[in-house]
């Protein structure tokens, strides 16, 4: 499992003209499941995406977290972010989980992040075609693997 976040002042999830997820200061991730993924990725990433430490102290240090912050957390599915890159000209995406297993993890995903984190969790909406907004604090982009 694979999550690409990035430190927000907002951002939102749009679907045929309708917002669907939308937060404050916090983090945006992409998520992208590889096959094979499984509770335990799902627990390591939760832990990463609350913990991670990428927020400022009172000193302008990265020293804080999401969980420190109270930040929301937008989740959004991507498959594209488990690709195969590394030939061709084209993406290869053998190295994504299936839409069926991608699906079922990446909801295990949102719940867990739910279940562990108070300040409020949003999502895109799985398989449809979103238009992201965000404005990136920083900018402040990292690249998680669980």
């Amino acid at each position: 499992m694979l999550a690409l976040i990035q430190r927000v002042t907002r951002a939102s999830v749009e679907v045929d003209g309708e917002i669907v997820g939308r937060i404050d200061q916090g983090l945006l991730a992409l998520v992208g499941v590889q096959p094979g993924d499984d509770d335990a990725q799902v627990a390591r990433m939760t832990q990463r995406l609350l913990g991670y430490r990428v927020f400022a102290d009172d000193a302008g240090r990265m020293n804080r977290s999401l969980a420190d912050s109270g930040g929301g957390l937008l989740l959004v599915s991507q498959f594209t972010l488990a690709a195969d890159t590394a030939s061709g000209m084209r993406p290869g995406f053998s190295t994504a989980a299936a839409p069926e297993e991608a699906e079922r993890v990446f909801n295990r995903l949102a719940e867990s992040c739910r279940l562990a984190h108070a300040g409020g969790v949003e999502t895109g909406r799985f398989g449809a075609h979103m238009v992201v907004s965000l404005v990136n604090d920083g900018p402040v982009t990292f690249l998680l693997r669980a």
